[in-house]
């Protein structure tokens, strides 16, 4: 099989969002790189995940000169309160602090970055299979892998940015006992359901049967969570239970509709340290996950995605590798704040309504400290802060 070699500053694994942001920083900053992506770009773009960004990330993206890429899709007024009991609970946010935080559906930041990466003439190169990175710890790591010819090609770098999630071959590619992996596990999973129902004005239910989410993925689209056994399974949830289920914890009718997908996704906190080996740094789900009740793990990529690339033009300027050495440090310093925010939130909002988890007296607890978000103007700024990402 023939091979074909090159050369360039970064090679970026995964065009999701913290590949994409980096690739753009770069781009813009006259550095040369590559995103290898194993999927088609159908696949990517259509992904629908996460789509609240912080106050933290969107002024990000204005610094940057990007906050084109937060437009389109736009979604009807909908909303994302907080119920208990069926009673609405009044938790507002300090609007001077969350003011710039937005819904922005997943699917259409990863389009408007491709679309701004590849008209700008980035190298974006998709269904890019067997990827693997080597050499880590030289000078000049690399990364080889078959195009959609099934060409093998190797590409030298300077530095090699880890973005292909949780699963991707990124971490792997790390030698055995160079990471440290900290973890906790809830004892309970959401069955996560993507269904077609429009934007709808519900968010988050506190109930004895357990908690109960629908938010907006798209204009006619919600995902919907229901918290339910750590091993349960879908097929226990057929789709008439699901939404009887929606209605007895919102203890409201609740709009329903063709549903798309349905998946147990398990909580849990992971933190890989450090967050590089060598020429290679982790970013994202690569190095870490959040619950999604903190609505963080997006932002937190954000966050990564701006460190190093701020620490790559150091270096490409200035001959400075100061910020490439601090980048596993100032990143972790970050992250480690907000995983005690999501595990905050995550243990006070399930808590708070199935007390068969950790019993009657930490509901109780539970219950008073929303009530504490609710009175106390102290409680309620650093708890806006802390979902603004600016705390």
């Amino acid at each position: 099989m023939s091979e074909t070699s090159e050369k360039t500053a970064v090679v970026i694994v995964g065009a999701g969002v913290a590949g994409l942001v980096l690739g753009n920083f770069l781009l813009r900053n006259g550095i040369e790189c590559v995103i290898l992506e194993k999927h088609t770009r159908e696949y990517v773009e259509q992904r629908q995940r996460a789509g609240s960004i912080d106050s933290r990330g969107v002024r990000m993206f204005r610094e940057w000169g990007l906050e084109g890429v937060l437009e389109g899709d736009p979604i009807p007024e909908a909303g994302n309160g907080y119920w208990i009991d069926g009673e609405e609970l009044p938790l507002a946010y300090d609007k001077d602090i969350s003011r710039d935080t937005l819904f922005c559906p997943q699917q259409v930041l990863v389009r408007n970055l491709t679309e701004v990466f590849l008209r700008g003439g980035g190298d974006l190169r998709f269904e890019a299979a067997d990827v693997s990175p080597e050499g880590l710890d030289g000078e000049l790591p690399r990364v080889r892998y078959r195009d959609t010819t099934d060409t093998a090609r190797v590409v030298t770098c300077d530095f090699i940015a880890g973005c292909d999630g949780y699963r991707g071959v990124s971490r792997e590619s790390v030698p055995a006992g160079a990471l440290t992996r900290h973890s906790h596990e809830y004892g309970y999973s959401w069955l996560s359901v993507l269904a077609e129902v429009p934007a709808h004005p519900l968010g988050i239910a506190i109930h004895s049967r357990g908690l109960a989410g629908m938010l907006p993925r798209g204009a006619h689209t919600s995902r919907l969570y229901l918290q339910c056994p750590a091993h349960d399974t879908p097929s226990n949830w057929p789709d008439e239970r699901i939404w009887k289920e929606m209605e007895a914890r919102f203890v409201a009718p609740v709009a329903t509709g063709r549903i798309i997908d349905k998946r147990i996704v398990p909580l849990r906190c992971v933190v890989y340290s450090p967050m590089r080996y060598g020429r290679l740094y982790l970013l994202g789900d690569a190095a870490h996950i959040v619950p999604p009740m903190s609505a963080k793990g997006l932002n937190l990529a954000l966050h990564d995605a701006e460190i190093l690339a701020r620490a790559i033009i150091h270096r490409h300027r200035e001959g400075d590798v100061s910020l490439l050495d601090g980048y596993s440090d100032t990143c972790l310093r970050h992250l480690w704040n907000y995983q005690a925010f999501a595990a905050w939130i995550t243990e006070l909002m399930h808590n708070a309504g199935d007390a068969s988890y950790e019993g009657e007296f930490r509901k109780q607890i539970a219950r008073a400290e929303l009530a504490r978000q609710v009175a106390s103007p102290t409680a309620n700024k650093l708890f806006s802060e802390l979902l603004a990402g600016v705390n």
